[in-house]
């Protein structure tokens, strides 16, 4: 994925996966990075990543075309579970992960302790909402912070500018009526804390209002804490301006399809953005719009606190009308982005020689401009052709064949001298082996002994 420079330096746009089939999604649809928890200790404690640990199956996945992957450790601890953390991010820590977000200072310090140089990202849940804390977080060894959800433009400009640490903030999805990690409704009423990742969603239901015995609520406009959507499109470009480095989506419950369609559509506009075409004509088309609603829709949406303080149009009010959504447009975000896997592109080095013996080498570059490659020689000498020698344009066809891999090849390069029989079976052979040993550099470039 391309990175850009502007104003800002490179701007993320972080993806959910609540699954590895999400995970595969947001690759395919332009995410920079993934966020993604693992079987224990994740404020999504539904999700399908919880029930089955596919995180490390993800963060190949991922590594494999450079997207970052961040595991979701943001929930409460418990006294004896804190010393089971080390042995859980373990794995993951080797394979590569590239962060942790986290709530608990417990575990903070743990990893600290432990894994010095993995970064730490500071949850949302922690409820970061001005620069002092954020400062205090820094000096403590953090990276990161996600701002809170409730804050305003000049708010997240205060913490980047005074603060000096990355800003993540949240650009669509799911809003809470209270400040992530401070609401207790869900645990006081049935007993399942969003601090635990079991959040039974209250705020979502009917309620009336009473003053003095005296209904206020109006029959048709009881959903009083429900509140409608995030969608930040029309204000993308004032949080890169605000100096939020990560752009983030909400939606590890979500299905791979809401995934993949809504960054498709925040990748195009933050390609837009962040191109050296941006100008100040900007615009969002209704098309991209009816995407998003057809994808999801609570009710409406609101940009939500980024330029107002509080306001009546932000809460649902009415319930959702049932609808049946648009099968197109979802048909055809699965055909362009769940059905098809994405491919990496790489070069192909070829030498044939005869009574030599077959030197064949791929390689590709990493998201800094590092060369990673793969040479593989065959076992035997290449014989002379008894009639009819092999034809360049025939071998440079099958260098080419990449199948079912994560590979597509974008240039061949072959030498080939003499009269030479090569067996299709020698090119199939190296080209498999070369494609082996490319994935397991790529996949080894990221890992940590």
């Amino acid at each position: 994925m391309k990175k850009y420079a502007n104003r800002k330096g490179f701007v993320e746009l972080l993806a959910p996966a609540g699954s590895y089939e999400s995970a595969k999604a947001a690759v395919n649809a332009g995410a920079d990075a993934i966020y993604m928890g693992g079987p224990l200790f994740s404020a999504r404690a539904y999700a399908e990543s919880s029930k089955e640990d596919m995180l490390l199956k993800s963060i190949e996945y991922c590594h494999l075309f450079g997207v970052k992957v961040y595991m979701t450790l943001n929930t409460l601890i418990k006294e004896d579970e804190l010393s089971g953390i080390y042995e859980y991010i373990e794995p993951y820590y080797r394979a590569g992960l590239d962060a942790v977000i986290v709530q608990d200072f417990g575990v903070f310090m743990e990893i600290r302790k432990h894994f010095p140089k993995l970064p730490l990202h500071i949850s949302t849940q922690m409820t970061v909402t001005g620069p002092h804390f954020a400062k205090k977080l820094k000096a403590m060894g953090a990276d990161r912070i996600v701002a809170a959800r409730e804050l305003s433009l000049d708010e997240l400009y205060r913490i980047d500018k005074e603060a000096d640490i990355e800003v993540e903030a949240f650009i669509h999805g799911a809003l809470c009526y209270c400040y992530s990690g401070q609401c207790l409704m869900s645990s006081l009423i049935g007993g399942r804390s969003g601090n635990r990742g079991r959040c039974a969603g209250t705020c979502r239901l009917p309620y009336d209002i009473y003053e003095n015995d005296k209904k206020l609520t109006k029959n048709n406009e009881n959903y009083v804490l429900s509140l409608k959507d995030f969608n930040t499109l029309n204000s993308l470009r004032d949080m890169v301006d605000a100096g939020v480095s990560s752009l983030k989506i909400e939606g590890r419950m979500k299905s791979p399809v809401y995934v993949a369609g809504v960054v498709s559509v925040y990748r195009k506009y933050l390609d837009i953005i962040m191109s050296e075409n941006d100008n100040e004509d900007y615009k969002v088309s209704e098309e991209d719009q009816r995407q998003l609603k057809e994808i999801f829709d609570r009710g409406g949406s609101t940009d939500g606190y980024l330029k107002y303080h509080n306001g009546r149009e932000m809460v649902a009010l009415k319930e959702k009308k049932t609808r049946v959504p648009d099968e197109v447009i979802l048909s055809e975000i699965k055909e362009k982005y769940i059905d098809e896997d994405r491919k990496r592109d790489v070069y192909v080095r070829a030498e044939f020689e005869v009574l030599k013996k077959p030197v064949l080498e791929l390689f590709t570059f990493s998201e800094d401009g590092n060369k990673i490659s793969f040479t593989v020689e065959g076992d035997t000498e290449i014989e002379t052709a008894g009639k009819i020698p092999a034809l360049k344009e025939d071998i440079v066809k099958r260098l080419s064949k990449f199948g079912n891999t994560s590979f597509k090849a974008v240039d061949v390069e072959l030498s080939l001298e003499g009269e030479c029989f090569i067996p299709v079976k020698i090119i199939n052979e190296l080209r498999r082996e070369a494609a082996d040993g490319l994935r397991e550099s790529i996949l080894k470039s990221c890992r940590r002994e």
